[in-house]
């Protein structure tokens, strides 16, 4: 015969209540934050102009987001532990899993900004060391997931339309590229040294082709379907992070090439840099210019904030970059003029999102599970 279980548990026992709750809709997209947090950093400091101050507050900005990041790290360590079936079910959200990009970009993000300015403060042996552990992680995490988000689209996901998020797991190759030459003068010369050029140049190529692939599904998805919603307007600037990270790339490469490679490729790479570098960021700045448009018109129809707000600041942070390179291959003062301008539009959108962002996590709101009712508070608003 069946029988019924009690309906109240037995005197003396009770349920075991979730541990760590406050981090069970913590996503991967919080990785954003960290990344354009590094890249203010990272920008600020290469920038053309001289700031009095300006590469030490980089340097306090630089090590805020390593503090950043090691907060992230163990918070997603307790989320994957606490609420696996939640960070499973990210996985297969069409949505959340091309995020996992982000936690590659964060780690090189990072890891770059310690050989750029974070050696001001903790020495050059503590930033190589601190930069090649975090770009050999931020690397392989990054090509697993060019590979292993793709596959989950085409198996696993059941999806309506192309998104920018697209993007984020295959541009994270293209930002090894970038800060992978940093390490070169830290490398034995020879058959070291060439190996890691000759694999940055690959991962350029990896991460461009595939762009090539899923951007014009991107621009398709716009013009003749349904616009974004509010919320996922911001993430049309995801498109300038392959625009001007692969801009950044080119400049690197001919900076790194002569003394690495032989005299005809090494000066191919210094020709490449400026072919390359200069249309691409002339549709990079088109490309901004739309996407400003558009969220320009979202937030008249509305838009309120969201993590997505932090697209603003890290794919800026890539034409900045890249805009710096260019100014020192070409010796135009346009470009020295162009990257100061977007650096301040990049710190504009930082602090934005910062303060934004901090009120949210003083609110719970921005930890809510999505559907929740927000509290509606001063803080909030």
């Amino acid at each position: 015969m069946a029988t019924l279980a009690p309906a109240h548990p037995a005197p003396g026992l009770t349920t075991p209540r979730p541990r760590w709750t406050a981090v069970r809709h913590l996503g991967p997209n919080w990785y954003a934050s960290v990344m354009g947090t590094a890249i203010v950093a990272t920008a600020g400091a290469s920038l053309p102009v001289g700031v009095p101050g300006l590469r030490t507050a980089c340097a306090l900005i630089w090590s805020f987001s390593l503090a950043m990041l090691l907060t992230l790290l163990t918070a997603r360590t307790l989320h994957w532990t606490h609420h696996r079936d939640q960070a499973k079910a990210h996985l297969l959200d069409p949505a959340m899993a091309p995020f996992y990009g982000c936690l590659s970009m964060a780690l090189l993000a990072v890891g770059g900004g310690a050989l750029v300015v974070g050696r001001d403060w903790i020495g050059v042996s503590a930033a190589v060391t601190i930069d090649a552990v975090l770009f050999t992680a931020g690397t392989a995490v990054g090509l697993a997931a060019a590979v292993a988000v793709p596959y989950l689209m085409v198996a696993r996901h059941r999806i309506d339309a192309a998104s920018p998020v697209w993007l984020l797991p295959v541009v994270a190759p293209m930002v090894s590229a970038a800060l992978g030459p940093l390490l070169l003068p830290h490398l034995p010369e020879g058959q070291a040294r060439t190996t890691l050029l000759l694999a940055c140049h690959a991962m350029f190529g990896v991460s461009l082709l595939a762009t090539l692939v899923m951007l014009p599904l991107v621009f398709g998805r716009l013009v003749t379907g349904a616009p974004l919603p509010l919320a996922l307007t911001p993430t049309l600037f995801l498109v300038l992070g392959p625009l001007g990270q692969s801009t950044t790339a080119a400049n690197k490469f001919a900076d790194a090439a002569p003394g690495v490679l032989p005299a005809p490729y090494a000066s191919g790479f210094s020709a490449f840099a400026v072919l390359y570098g200069v249309p691409v960021m002339g549709f990079a700045l088109l490309w901004l210019a739309l996407a400003g448009a558009l969220v320009l018109r979202a937030r008249r129809q509305g838009m309120g904030f969201a993590m997505t707000f932090w697209a603003f600041t890290f794919p800026v942070g890539t034409c900045v970059t890249g805009a710096e390179g260019l100014a020192q291959h070409t010796g135009l003062a346009v470009f020295r003029w162009l990257a100061i301008g977007l650096y301040v539009l990049l710190v504009a959108a930082w602090l934005f999102a910062a303060v934004r962002t901090a009120r949210g996590l003083l609110s719970g709101a921005l930890l809510a599970a999505p559907g929740a009712p927000r509290p509606v508070t001063a803080r909030t608003r």
